[in-house]
């Protein structure tokens, strides 16, 4: 089993790899985008009531498609990673990294001894052990490392977070960003842009791609935020892409729907 498609690549390429992030639980959603071309998915274990058994499912539907799928963790958990891990994915996103310790442990429980402290198994990640010594020999380069900088906090201490070696990329959260700040939602708000920039200049300074989620699908946006720096990008979420696809077309007969 090839643990790793090529977000990783073009991420240590410099180049941009888009993703979509999931939260509806259902197979068929995940094979739907999956087979859009996107480079990665996310699934959110997060902000959803999406489990270990449901996440297995929806790793089997993105199988064979080319897309990484990749896993939010609810927090910086050793035990929840080592299962999202063990079930095949390509790596993890670790919400609310906010200090040094952090960036290591995030790092750490991805990793196998001696880089790192995964557990072993013969799980699916290693096809219940027929590709077990190629996928142990092969992953520690391959699993994807991916911290969320979300908080004041991450701000404050960037440059100790995103020195730490095995981290692959980092997201910014906005909301959470700016509910830290006391400016809750306000994304235009410019102490919250001057955060991001911030963040944006120390990931290129210790060459960590940044990432940012552009939930609205908005084209334009997700350009501009490559013109930014930006390189790890979500490009909207499944619950999005149903809402716009039903007002679109309710939109356009509307004057007869009503």
């Amino acid at each position: 089993m090839n643990l790793v498609g090529h977000t990783k690549q073009k991420l240590r390429n410099g180049q941009v790899a888009l993703g979509a992030w999931i939260m509806i639980g259902h197979p068929a959603v995940v094979e739907i985008c999956a087979g859009e071309g996107f480079d990665w998915i996310c699934v959110d274990l997060e902000h959803t009531s999406i489990g270990i058994g449901a996440f297995h499912e929806l790793l089997l539907a993105g199988k064979g498609t080319g897309c990484d799928m990749l896993a939010r963790l609810h927090s910086c958990d050793p035990v929840q990673a080592k299962m999202v891990l063990d079930c095949g994915a390509a790596g993890i996103v670790v919400p609310s990294v906010n200090s040094r310790q952090e960036a290591e442990q995030a790092v750490d429980m991805a990793k196998f001894p001696p880089k790192g402290t995964r557990g072993v198994s013969l799980s699916r990640a290693t096809d219940f052990g027929r590709n077990f010594k190629p996928y142990f020999d092969s992953h520690n380069d391959e699993v994807i490392v991916v911290v969320m900088l979300e908080h004041i906090k991450a701000v404050q201490n960037a440059d100790d977070i995103l020195s730490t070696p095995g981290i692959d990329a980092a997201f910014i959260g906005p909301y959470d960003l700016s509910a830290s700040m006391g400016i809750a939602g306000r994304l235009d708000h410019p102490d919250l842009l001057a955060a991001q920039k911030k963040l944006v200049a120390a990931c290129r300074q210790h060459n960590v791609p940044a990432g940012f989620h552009v939930v609205s699908m908005n084209n334009e946006l997700i350009i501009t935020r490559i013109q930014e720096g930006y390189r790890f990008i979500g490009c909207g979420l499944d619950t999005e892409f149903i809402i716009q696809g039903c007002r679109k077309i309710l939109e356009g007969v509307g004057c007869a729907h009503a």
